[in-house]
């Protein structure tokens, strides 16, 4: 099982816009590597290209819906080329259920279907509370919409009535 090493990173710092400046990305890093070394793993993928490609879907789709402190805090924990994938996508304007999500990814991955694209999404998110920290899964998830807890690898838990 590859484990990953938290980063901190120089992307942002409290305060700091996070949008990335234009212009050629930086060579990848090796907590990147890590992190899609681990999305591989996770998924299964037979190849790091495919693990590589569906990590920035997922991390793309989850940067429209994670906005403010939490956006931010997700930011400097991840390693920089994920940091720059999540802080370049505009927020968006409505909060898709977990169901939605799942689907949104499916059309942007070609030949995905609702569940392989649930796979591809929990591959992904289910690496990052190691990476990230419980804490801050915690924040993004109060920040989300139910049933996204299970694409972070994590029971729904509802309060009794």
């Amino acid at each position: 099982m590859t484990t990953l090493t938290p980063q901190k990173s120089a992307v942002p710092q409290p305060g700091d816009d996070i949008t990335p400046a234009p212009g050629p990305r930086p060579a990848q890093d090796s907590t990147w590597r890590e992190l899609v070394d681990a999305v591989r793993e996770a998924g299964q993928y037979p190849t790091r290209s495919e693990a590589e490609s569906v990590t920035r879907i997922v991390l793309s789709a989850l940067g429209g819906h994670v906005v403010g402190d939490e956006r931010v805090d997700l930011a400097r924990a991840l390693p920089e080329e994920a940091a720059r994938v999540v802080a370049s996508q505009i927020p968006a304007t409505r909060q898709l259920t977990a169901a939605e999500f799942v689907d949104s990814v499916a059309a942007r991955i070609e030949g995905a279907t609702p569940a392989t694209a649930r796979w591809d999404v929990s591959s992904v998110l289910s690496v990052l509370p190691p990476l990230v920290g419980d804490e801050l899964v915690t924040r993004i998830l109060d920040q989300l919409p139910p049933g996204y807890a299970l694409l972070f690898g994590r029971a729904e838990l509802t309060p009794a009535a």
